[in-house]
């Protein structure tokens, strides 16, 4: 009697839930109407603006482009390139829009506060070509399905990578998987879920570019994989100021004993400058056995907040754990010229950045005659501490042991050997020159254009 009760209930409940079906059909579909027909308006009110910011003062229609980067006084290598595009284009006269200075926020927060920001961007101007340089793939399908803009994109990082998801998947620590999800592995699951099907939307919108350009060899291959584009993609290096640094004259610079170790870079976590400071104990424990000059350490970076002070004072109290104290320095914000005067005097340039996007320290170091040892992945292996005719520009290491042994085999060469490498990074890192980001950036941009 029980069992037919419940099957008569289950039965009820069938028969309630498909009589919800029709009139939940009706209900969605009049939804469905209702935001096609809210953004349809919203696209045509977007077109009307667009019309109105075409036409200038003289009455005839002028093209209109937009570059979305925030934090555009920022210094580092990404405006640098940002700039560089405004002037490029400039000398084609074009007129260009800048957008204003927004804050910055993590993986999903900022993908979707760039979201509010690019269509805050997109009311104020609708252009006709929009180009994204800060890695803000959120705002493309805003304005190429809203806008009706030509849209393009200049990727330094990707936002997320499968370098990424394989740290997540193997429950490896990190500057971005913190030490209470790696030790847990239903954290670490449910991270791992996050991820991927962030990078799933992340592909979806990436791929509405109508033109991508990638910083290196690096990130073409993580863009190809996630936004699947590469029928309209191209690699257009950074530009570096390399004449300001090879001004430096090319010849054996120490006429003193004694070697000049040299690090550029933001203190961030990624930089990994406590990789750095322990190769840097060991290659001083070695000179203990072995007759090699004395060495010094020093680290110049920008601090831009508490937090890059505060690992500042951390990489203080390693050099005093280690009982390296009085060997390494630290040089925080220092004067352009400053850092012009230690790269010449410096025999070594160190980098530790762990597949790290490109690396233009790395070729600031190599214009300006240090010799360069960098972190064995990412872009310095794939495009900068590469052959050059097939001699040496640099090496490579990506542990504390292959970092001191490298150091200790650098200062064991002759002075003619170590002017070979100079001279060779020297002819490599030209094509990292403005006047070459000019030329490729501009014959890979126009097909947006056209």
């Amino acid at each position: 009697m029980a069992a037919a009760e419940r099957g008569w209930c289950l039965c009820e409940l069938l028969r309630f839930f498909y009589s919800l079906v029709f009139p939940g059909l009706i209900v969605c579909g009049t939804l469905c109407l209702c935001l096609i027909i809210v953004l349809w308006g919203i696209r045509v009110l977007l077109q009307r603006k667009k019309n109105s910011a075409s036409t200038g003062k003289n009455g005839k229609n002028q093209m209109v482009i937009a570059f979305f980067h925030p934090y555009c006084n920022a210094g580092g290598g990404g405006e640098r390139v940002l700039w560089c595009t405004l002037r490029a284009l400039q000398k084609k006269k074009r007129y260009l829009v800048g957008d204003a200075l927004y804050p910055h926020f993590t993986l999903l927060g900022q993908s979707l506060v760039s979201m509010f920001l690019g269509w805050k961007a997109l009311m104020q101007c609708v252009p006709d070509f929009y180009i994204d340089s800060m890695g803000y793939a959120f705002t493309l399908p805003l304005f190429k399905y809203l806008g009706s803009c030509g849209v393009g994109s200049y990727v330094h990082y990707p936002t997320i990578s499968t370098d990424m998801l394989s740290v997540v998947k193997n429950q490896n620590a990190g500057f971005n998987n913190a030490d209470f999800i790696t030790r847990n592995p239903f954290l670490s699951k449910v991270k791992l879920i996050y991820y991927y099907l962030f990078a799933f939307v992340y592909g979806l919108v990436g791929s509405c570019s109508d033109r991508v350009l990638v910083n290196s060899s690096w990130t073409l291959n993580h863009i190809l994989s996630l936004w699947k584009v590469g029928h309209c993609t191209n690699i257009v290096y950074p530009l570096c100021d390399v004449q300001t640094f090879l001004d430096i004259l090319l010849h054996e610079k120490k006429m003193t004993p004694g070697h000049l170790l040299v690090s550029i870079g933001q203190f961030r976590p990624e930089k990994n400058h406590s990789l750095q400071i322990r190769a840097f104990a060991k290659l001083l424990n070695k000179l203990e056995t072995e007759s090699l000059p004395c060495l010094k350490l020093v680290l110049i970076g920008g601090c831009r907040n508490q937090d890059n002070e505060h690992r500042v004072n951390e990489l203080r109290r390693l050099s005093e754990d280690l009982g390296v104290q009085e060997d390494v320095e630290f040089k925080i914000n220092i004067p352009f010229d400053e850092l012009k005067n230690y790269l010449s005097e410096a025999t070594i340039g160190l980098h530790t950045t762990w597949n790290e996007h490109f690396g233009i320290g790395i070729v600031e170091c190599m214009a300006a005659g240090t010799i360069i040892l960098a972190h064995n992945s990412g872009g310095p292996k794939l495009d900068i501490v590469v052959p050059h005719e097939g001699e040496i520009t640099g090496f490579l290491a990506d542990s504390e042991e292959g970092y001191a042994e490298t150091v200790a085999q650098i200062l064991s060469m002759s002075a003619e050997k170590r002017l070979q490498i100079r001279n060779n990074a020297w002819a490599c890192v030209s094509q990292f020159s403005d006047q070459e980001f000019e030329v490729t950036f501009l014959s890979s941009i126009e097909k947006l254009f056209k």
